[in-house]
């Protein structure tokens, strides 16, 4: 099983990152709160993996953090979540929010994100409430005492596509429906805000 990459960042197509080690490319499917913490592409990442074994596909979910990767695993321990619902919930929200909901058992903000209905967000209250005592006081999708050590390198140039198109194509990719994710993004989007900027804005305004 794969736990660690330390490499390269070479693309970064929300939610996909692409990770150069030793020539090897991994594709690695991250939360949107912890794509915002990458580096550039061009510098060195490190990223904590989850991986996920089916017979079409072998994928890897990326973390900055070995307690951001515990929480993703606590989350789909629960019935009926797996890893991709995972991502869209940890993106969607922090940890701190999700937390927060858990524990106040906020169903009618659960179900603002897409793919968790009201019986979803049900059992992630009623499960994940024992499993998340100790879990609170901090926002765990933000860097901390256990954050990788990111060597610095020299960012390579790199050819980037329109950031409102990449920010819709991302939201899209965590299950928001095309209106739904265009209407987000021309909402918050200002001019020369980046893609990452303008996906953490858009999910904002949605929950």
């Amino acid at each position: 099983m794969i736990g660690r990459l330390h490499g390269t960042l070479i693309e970064k197509q929300p939610p996909l990152v692409l990770i150069d080690v030793h020539g090897v490319g991994y594709e690695v499917s991250m939360p949107m709160s912890c794509i915002y913490e990458l580096p550039e592409t061009g510098q060195e990442a490190i990223v904590y993996t989850h991986m996920v074994v089916r017979e079409d596909a072998q994928l890897l979910y990326g973390f900055n953090t070995q307690t951001e990767r515990a929480l993703f695993r606590e989350v789909i321990k629960a019935n009926g979540v797996g890893p991709k619902l995972g991502l869209t919930i940890l993106s969607g929200m922090t940890a701190t929010q999700f937390v927060d909901c858990v524990e106040r058992e906020d169903i009618s903000t659960l179900v603002k994100l897409p793919g968790v209905g009201k019986k979803t967000a049900e059992r992630l209250v009623i499960e994940m409430r024992d499993r998340l005592k100790g879990w609170g006081g901090y926002d765990l999708l933000t860097p901390h005492a256990d954050a990788a050590n990111r060597p610095q390198g020299e960012a390579a140039p790199v050819v980037t596509s329109d950031p409102v198109e990449e920010a819709v194509s991302a939201l899209v990719a965590l299950g928001y429906k095309q209106a739904q994710a265009e209407k987000a993004v021309k909402a918050v989007a200002k001019p020369d805000m980046r893609s990452e900027m303008l996906i953490r804005d858009a999910l904002r305004s949605m929950v």
